[in-house]
C-alpha cells in the first residue's frame, strides 16, 4: 500500500499546515532547520511567483522564500 505525502508545495495562497518532517539530506535540510522549518511549525503560504517560482510564506513572523524543490521536502500535516 502506498501513501502519498502532502508537501508544502502543494499548498496554495492562504491555506496554512504544520511542519511534520523534512525529508531532505545533509546541507539542505540544515539550512532549512536554521531558517526555523521545523517539526510544528506552523506554515502559511502568502504568494507564489507568476511561473510558480519561488514560493513566499510566513513562518515565525517573518517572510521566506523557499524553490519548489526545497519546499517538496517538507511533508506537512493533513488539516
Amino acid at each position: 500500500m502506498i501513501i502519498a505525502q502532502t508537501t508544502l508545495d502543494q499548498l496554495t495562497p492562504g491555506q496554512r499546515a504544520r511542519v511534520k518532517r523534512i525529508a531532505g539530506k545533509g546541507a539542505v535540510r540544515r539550512r532549512l532547520m536554521d531558517m526555523g522549518v521545523i517539526r510544528g511549525v506552523e506554515i502559511e503560504v502568502v504568494k507564489v511567483a507568476p511561473m510558480g517560482d519561488p514560493i513566499e510564506y510566513l513562518l515565525r513572523g517573518y517572510h521566506l522564500s523557499l524553490r519548489r524543490s526545497e519546499a517538496q521536502m517538507i511533508e506537512i500535516e493533513d488539516r
